[in-house]
């Protein structure tokens, strides 16, 4: 029988994404408060970001995950490019306050969840990202994971279990009625194509992976009965030339995995591939503009630090990307568990 991709689950599974992340938010609390002495700093005078994340020690990334889990927390504020303590972080984290709670906060201070976060903060590199290899990312000289079959498998899968939840959504959130061929980037399993497949009927589909990961893909595509409109390419989406023909472009939770200079480059491979007026769609999470939330976005961010090369962006920082590639952005279309698309064009 062939499996459904458009089918959606009857009980949304948002709140247990949000359970599992939550650990982030205490390990960076108790990051700040006992090993950064941030609310210390803060409370003698307020600091810009790049003067904070120099006090602290911090490369860009790190900063930005823990000074945006901290402004999502409602106890740093901004107000004319400056980062202050809010009353809460003020009458209960400023060391030696009446109230401060800082000591209680600190008892967690050698767990190994935080002294791990404290570490991944300092080095900015995820664990396994030294000269021998990485363990959740890929690129043409270092191992990964996703080269190997048995871990490619696990690690691919576990991944399709949000996918599956919310492929439904995407398929039925882009309009692709006149749409003959997308290119999904960094596919996985292939689900979201497999959706989009069995929403537009006149569609085709090119799947572009590492080859330990098409092998699930091709399960996945028997299954949902669309392997006849599905070809799957092996290779290296920074390295190797994209797939040619594609009127729309899918980078689903991809970006997300890499540094902004990887970012920026890769939209810039995908606006190349595309003819004037094809479409990108960025499928992914959105920090808000000013990077002070939404919370669970600000941890899953840390979660997305902790294992690869990236973190979550905002639309503002997408948007930016893609007008400097030659393309234009709507609105951001919500799909679930916290991910939406915004889809750009390609004007110029």
């Amino acid at each position: 029988m062939t499996r459904n991709a458009l089918e959606n689950p009857k009980v949304d599974p948002t709140p247990i994404f949000e359970l599992f992340r939550g650990s982030y938010g205490s390990e960076l609390l108790t990051a700040a408060v006992t090993h950064f002495d941030v609310f210390a700093c803060l409370a003698k005078r307020a600091q810009s970001f790049q003067e904070l994340r120099s006090t602290l020690g911090l490369e860009d990334r790190p900063a930005t995950v823990l000074i945006t889990a901290l402004r999502a927390m409602g106890l740093i504020t901004q107000t004319g490019g400056k980062l202050s303590l809010t009353d809460l972080a003020t009458e209960h984290l400023v060391p030696g306050v009446e109230f401060d709670v800082g000591d209680y906060v600190g008892l967690a201070a050698s767990s190994p969840g935080v002294l791990g976060m404290v570490e991944l903060l300092k080095s900015n590199k995820p664990p396994g990202r030294d000269d021998s290899g990485a363990a959740f990312i890929y690129r043409d000289g270092i191992k990964s994971a996703m080269d190997n079959e048995d871990s490619a498998r696990h690690l691919t899968l576990a991944l399709a279990g949000r996918a599956k939840n919310v492929a439904p959504a995407l398929a039925r959130a882009v309009d692709l009625d006149g749409s003959k061929l997308i290119v999904d980037i960094g596919g996985g399993t292939g689900i979201y194509s497999y959706a989009l497949l069995q929403q537009n009927p006149q569609l085709r589909a090119i799947v572009l992976d590492r080859a330990e990961v098409l092998k699930i893909a091709e399960e996945m595509g028997r299954e949902h009965s669309v392997l006849d409109r599905t070809e799957l390419v092996a290779g290296d989406m920074f390295a190797d030339e994209l797939p040619a023909g594609a009127d729309v472009i899918l980078l689903s939770n991809i970006l997300h995995d890499w540094d902004v200079p990887q970012c920026e480059a890769l939209i810039t491979r995908c606006a190349n591939a595309l003819p004037l007026g094809g479409r990108l769609l960025i499928h992914d999470v959105f920090l808000n503009d000013a990077l002070d939330g939404p919370l669970p976005i600000a941890l899953y961010s840390a979660a997305l630090f902790s294992l690869t090369e990236g973190r979550a962006y905002s639309a503002e920082e997408y948007r930016n990307w893609l007008a400097s590639a030659g393309m234009t952005s709507n609105a951001i279309v919500p799909t679930g568990v916290h991910c939406g698309v915004l889809e750009a064009t390609k004007s110029r």
